[in-house]
């Protein structure tokens, strides 16, 4: 069977043009906001524990500042490439100005299979990995974040070497790290809570309750993880959840706390009891009222998305569903919240980490929490209105929110020289 192989930066520009050509920006301006501003490619060696060195590839892409320092995470994987690193940016620069938090968008990668490293080799192509983008790293210029197989540890280790090398400690050049030097409390839930809150908002919408809808998760990782706990603790029954091995599926509801000891003991899901194998493919086609792809991108396309049974489709990941799923969808009038909406939660805690370290002033996790649940249910709301009022769906209607925001930033700030 031959797969279709779909170009992640092709399907975020597609999306950018439809809003571009409902907005009516000006050709010019759609060149300007098509094109990432600055794409650094990098290439540098890491000695190995056996004392081999091998030559890495990584990338950081900023696609537009406009409206404030570029912001995005850093993502560790053998499939990342320059296309997908530039995706991720544009989609960061719509994220960042859906929810009205003064960022512009980047990203960034290394092509490496983080889990064959020993925990040294990881140290130090984190260091390498950090001092060949400094050109670009700051406080005020460009602050990195965790991503895919990323974490506290790799953000230490970065923030660190950036420090290093200016002689002092600068905890603003990297959210996403360790409480002990400068991170924010809630911001290891950030995401998965900002999902739960925008998927309460559209469930309310909808006049969903929580007592009678049940839920599947594609993902059982930070995001789907957290977001199963907390959806199950909000009064949802939970019966599909998957990671990388399979999925699993009760429909009478899984115990997902029991799930979240299953799937750290056994480092995986597979075999839960109660529960009946599913493959990934399957999960996303079961009978349930709330499907939330938590995993990677393209999960939802024009081979599944007829066959998809939710009510309600909200994008934890990162451009879960293509250009042609998002048509279907649409057509048979399944509500998607999209990922430029639904999980922004973590980069508006980011946000809140990187004012807290410039200020050298922290908030409780309850103060995070709800200034989180504000800005959140505020975005929703915009959203919704803004889709609403131009007769579209909530995609749209984000996209054109964010993109009408950041081309008026452009047009003030006009071109130099």
């Amino acid at each position: 069977m031959v797969v279709d192989i779909i170009n992640p930066y092709a399907v975020a520009v597609t999306q950018f043009d439809e809003a571009a050509e409902r907005l009516g920006l000006s050709r010019s301006m759609r060149n300007i906001l098509r094109a990432p501003k600055r794409e650094l490619i990098v290439n540098f060696p890491v000695r190995l524990d056996n004392g081999d060195v091998q030559m890495y590839t990584g990338y950081r892409v900023q696609h537009n500042i406009n409206r404030g320092p570029a912001k995005g995470g850093i993502r560790f994987s053998p499939e990342v490439s320059l296309d997908e690193v530039r995706a991720l940016a544009m989609w960061m620069t719509w994220k960042c100005a859906v929810v009205d938090i003064p960022f512009g968008g980047a990203k960034g990668g290394v092509i490496c299979d983080p889990h064959q490293m020993s925990r040294g080799e990881l140290e130090r192509l984190s260091r390498r990995y950090a001092t060949e983008i400094s050109i670009l790293m700051g406080p005020n210029s460009d602050i990195p974040a965790p991503d895919m197989n990323t974490n506290p540890q790799i953000m230490a280790w970065m923030m660190d070497t950036y420090s290093m090398h200016q002689g002092y400690s600068v905890p603003a050049t990297i959210t996403g790290k360790p409480l002990a030097i400068g991170g924010s409390e809630g911001r290891l839930d950030a995401t998965a809570r900002g999902v739960q809150v925008v998927t309460k908002a559209a469930m309310r919408h909808l006049d969903m309750t929580p007592e009678n809808s049940s839920v599947v998760i594609q993902g059982f990782g930070n995001v789907g993880g957290i977001t199963a706990r907390l959806l199950h603790e909000s009064g949802c029954k939970v019966i599909g959840l998957s990671d990388i091995s399979g999925g699993v599926y009760n429909p009478r509801g899984i115990d997902v706390p029991m799930a979240m000891r299953f799937s750290r003991e056994h480092g995986s899901l597979r075999g839960l009891p109660g529960t009946e194998p599913v493959t990934n493919r399957e999960l996303l086609e079961l009978p349930c009222d709330i499907l939330i792809p938590a995993a990677l991108e393209n999960q939802l396309t024009k081979e599944n998305a007829g066959r998809v049974q939710a009510r309600l489709v909200v994008e934890a990941a990162n451009g879960p569903t293509n250009v042609e799923g998002d048509r279907i969808l649409n057509e048979n009038g399944i509500m998607v919240v999209p990922d430029i909406l639904a999980n922004a939660g973590g980069v508006t805690v980011s946000y809140f980490e990187w004012v807290q370290d410039l200020q050298h002033f922290f908030w409780s996790e309850n103060e995070i929490n709800q200034r989180l649940e504000a800005i959140m249910t505020r975005a929703f709301n915009a959203v919704m209105a803004k889709a609403v009022a131009q007769d579209t769906h909530l995609r749209m209607g984000a996209y054109l929110l964010a993109v009408s925001r950041v081309a008026e930033a452009t047009e003030l700030r006009g071109i130099y020289p």
